[in-house]
């Protein structure tokens, strides 16, 4: 493998083969469906996603698939590309150069919140990390339209997270790392509020002052907790790729 990648590729195909397996662990993966797309650090209008078949515990740095903007294999063995996942990366990495990487997942609670008029409530703690930083996206049915993507990356606009209404969900990140805590999160505040809504009893919001002040704590990171979480991740997807 060191032979046929540059040591930066290398790296990024090891933190998102890294990140299709710890979505499958976590439970966020949809057999072969959903798709997680990393951009290529040398080559900006290139990115990496997965061959389409594969499920996401199988997805290895090597098996990796290099497409440009236009959806186009550029390198390697023609293999199968899901369509709508070329649909949703190349507009998202096309329109936002801060885009390491985007991920998209249809999990039940994830769907599940996107089908309700009020989204994602700004109920807990984790729920606030997408405070004033979450869009919304109508759905069209399946991305198969490149019509669609100038009104998906509008809708998404500065934002580094959408809920696709009765789809799912998407997170853009500066590293794969965080593209995956900015998922991991979002899914989790999803069955957070699920299970509270169904109690059946009354909801207790914080203040907009509250919540407010906890996304900037979110954004401050004091502790490095961004770093170090990936890290352990890394670990847990037993990845040991060249020492990292």
């Amino acid at each position: 493998m060191q032979a046929r990648f540059s040591s930066e590729e290398l790296a990024i195909r090891e933190d998102l083969s890294a990140a299709y397996r710890l979505i499958a662990h976590f439970g966020m993966d949809d057999i072969i469906h959903t798709h997680i797309s990393a951009r290529l650090s040398k080559e900006p209008d290139k990115l990496l996603i997965n061959r389409y078949g594969e499920l996401f515990r199988e997805v290895a740095p090597d098996s990796l698939v290099v497409i440009d903007h236009r959806g186009n294999q550029v390198r390697g063995q023609q293999v199968p590309i899901n369509s709508a996942g070329i649909i949703i990366h190349t507009a998202v990495h096309a329109a936002r150069p801060d885009a390491m990487c985007v991920m998209h997942t249809h999990t039940a609670a994830g769907v599940a919140v996107s089908c309700l008029d009020e989204g994602l409530l700004p109920l807990n703690q984790t729920a606030l990390l997408f405070y004033e930083n979450l869009s919304y996206h109508e759905f069209e049915g399946i991305a198969l339209d490149p019509g669609e993507q100038q009104r998906l990356v509008a809708d998404l606009g500065g934002n580094q997270a959408m809920i696709l209404r009765n789809h799912g969900l998407l997170t853009i990140g500066r590293s794969v790392g965080e593209a995956f805590s900015l998922m991991y999160n979002l899914e989790m505040a999803c069955r957070i509020q699920l299970a509270a809504q169904g109690t059946g009893r009354t909801l207790r919001f914080p203040s907009p002052e509250v919540c407010e002040r906890t996304a900037k704590q979110y954004a401050a990171d004091p502790d490095g907790a961004a770093e170090l979480e990936w890290l352990a991740l890394r670990r847990l997807a037993g990845l040991a790729f060249n020492g990292r």
